[in-house]
């Protein structure tokens, strides 16, 4: 699996991670919601339904698979993480199969920040990166967490002076700004 701390292993030497994150876990709750309705659905079936050895087994082996496509969906949710350095904006995902998708941060030629009431209440909203001309993979990011704070560090990597930026930490002649 990719671990949170294994993200670092695909940074280059000479950046730096300025921010890691996964997505808020309001993105669980469509499947919070759906795994419990199918349970429900059912407990209803083999409770209604007339007492048989077939309905048993179908139902308990319904609500087993549903649990485990629940297990496989939070374990995913997990550990993909969110990376911003300040050279690219990354996305790790993936339990067999690792990807990591990549946008260098001098590509990006635009930011959009969108917040729905329900991220208003829960604490996410949407981040959509555009790039000169191109659909990229990472083009929008849902769920983010904290995203004023994200928006604004993103913001001023990208378009920030050269060297001086708030999210790096640093001025630009190397001196720690606090």
């Amino acid at each position: 699996m990719l671990a949170p701390r294994e993200i670092d292993e695909y940074l280059l030497p000479t950046e730096r991670r300025v921010i890691r994150v996964r997505q808020h876990w309001a993105f669980m709750w469509k499947h919070v919601v759906l795994t419990a309705l199918f349970l429900l659905a059912m407990v209803l079936l083999e409770r209604y339904l007339p007492d048989s050895v077939l309905i048993d087994n179908l139902t308990f082996y319904l609500a087993l698979v549903a649990v485990l496509r629940f297990t496989v969906l939070t374990i995913l949710w997990w550990i993909e993480r969110i990376v911003i350095t300040d050279k690219r904006v990354m996305l790790a995902q993936g339990i067999i199969v690792h990807s990591v998708g990549m946008m260098p941060l001098g590509k990006v030629t635009d930011l959009t920040f969108e917040r729905s009431l329900g991220g208003r209440i829960m604490g996410y909203g949407t981040l959509i990166v555009e790039s000169a001309g191109q659909i990229q993979a990472l083009n929008r990011i849902d769920y983010m967490p904290r995203p004023e704070e994200i928006y604004e560090a993103l913001s001023e990597l990208v378009f920030g002076e050269k060297g001086k930026t708030r999210a790096t930490g640093m001025l630009a002649r190397g001196r720690w700004r606090r």
